[in-house]
């Protein structure tokens, strides 16, 4: 076991809460991070683009063998334990954070995994609510786990799949694949262009001369109790209204901007709904080829571009993001800014001159607090890899 980090970071703490709650060191460490979104909102469902990367802050879960046939798992995030056997991983109530780790050995299990029982102690530095899928970090770190546990090897885009169900089945959230790919295929130094439909990924980097901050809000969002499910429903609404008039039209990847005429003529808000997963998609292409050439000032007009669609079209802006935007937008060294994830509350994301970041957080936090009386929090981050075992037991064994 190595405490080279030291006790106060959330690898120790997650190791620490483990050994204190269930008399056990760990056989295996997973780091799963979190996930920012450059740009391409609201597109993955839609077999479109998207163009994330893996944030610095991450979870940590140290996982240990149990010998009796459960899962137990406590987090420093959360007051209750989550208990399940892991014969029928679906049965029995959980927290409500129990539910991914539910369906995430509800699903490895549907699949062939010979599920052991398991002890794991969370902790991390990743906001949960901000728009940071901190919910795929969780659902990634146990799977990871669990496979360890079982000494089942799965590869990553599988592993990823199978979170999006477990998130889709179990907690009810009908979300993209972005989260769970970025979080496990992330490179470091790089964003990862995904193309939903083919689940291809490309490294693009992120220009030395850039960071990503991330603005939260402090105004958190549950996806389940959001507007989340009825963007979808609209969006899959539309898809359905364009096949019927333009066969071989699966969904509104098959359209482009020379199909704005068609999208117009929807009944509203569908047309709006369209208009941005189209336009969006769009943006995410001439995103990846200006990050190519290094320039930094059309990325930022692409971002708030992005940024006035999911306001004006997709509607998922608040009063808090407005104002977040705003106070990013008027800091120094801002390229560019918009709301990021699904909207409802959350975050907001800033893309900002390297070198001038603490002057940005302190004057985006003091020009947020003045529009809104709250407090923000700020995370500042690079391209991080994607989740990673990072320690296994002395043999190699459970």
């Amino acid at each position: 076991m190595d405490d080279a980090a030291g006790p106060t970071t959330p690898r120790a703490g997650a190791e620490t809460l483990l050994r204190a709650r269930y008399g056990l060191s760990p056989a295996v460490v997973v780091r799963a991070p979190g996930r920012v979104n450059l740009i391409g909102e609201h597109t993955d469902y839609s077999e479109g683009f998207v163009l994330p990367a893996a944030t610095d802050a991450a979870l940590w879960a140290a996982a240990a063998p149990l010998p009796e046939p459960l899962v137990r798992a406590v987090s420093a995030a959360e007051a209750e334990e989550t208990v399940f056997p892991t014969s029928a991983p679906r049965q029995g109530p959980v927290p409500s954070w129990g539910r991914y780790l539910q369906g995430m050995a509800a699903v490895l299990a549907e699949a062939g995994v010979s599920l052991r029982g398991l002890a794991l102690g969370l902790d991390g530095d990743l906001p949960v609510g901000a728009g940071l899928s901190s919910s795929a970090a969780l659902e990634i770190a146990a799977g990871l786990a669990f496979l360890a546990c079982a000494g089942h090897p799965l590869d990553r885009r599988s592993l990823a799949r199978l979170a999006q169900r477990a998130e889709v089945e179990h907690v009810g959230v009908r979300c993209g694949i972005m989260d769970q790919l970025a979080v496990t295929l992330a490179r470091a130094g790089h964003l990862l262009l995904i193309d939903c439909r083919s689940l291809e990924v490309e490294p693009v980097p992120l220009p030395a001369e850039a960071v990503l901050v991330v603005c939260d809000t402090a105004v958190p969002r549950r996806l389940e109790e959001s507007g989340y499910n009825t963007r979808r429903e609209e969006v899959e609404a539309a898809a359905r209204a364009l096949a019927a008039a333009r066969p071989g039209v699966r969904s509104l990847r098959d359209l482009a901007l020379r199909d704005l005429p068609l999208v117009h003529a929807l009944p509203a808000p569908l047309d709006r709904r369209a208009r941005h997963v189209v336009t969006e998609n769009a943006r995410v292409l001439e995103a990846v080829q200006a990050l190519r050439r290094g320039d930094l000032a059309a990325v930022g007009t692409l971002l708030r571009a992005s940024h006035r669609s999911l306001r004006d079209d997709f509607e998922v802006s608040t009063p808090e993001l407005e104002a977040m935007v705003a106070a990013a937008q008027e800091s120094p060294g801002c390229v560019g800014a918009r709301l990021v994830g699904a909207g409802f509350g959350g975050a907001v994301l800033a893309l900002v001159e390297r070198g001038r970041e603490a002057a940005f957080v302190a004057a985006a936090g003091a020009a947020y607090r003045r529009r809104t009386g709250r407090s923000g929090r700020f995370l500042v981050t690079g391209a991080a890899a994607g989740a990673e075992v990072l320690t296994g037991s002395q043999d190699g064994t459970w």
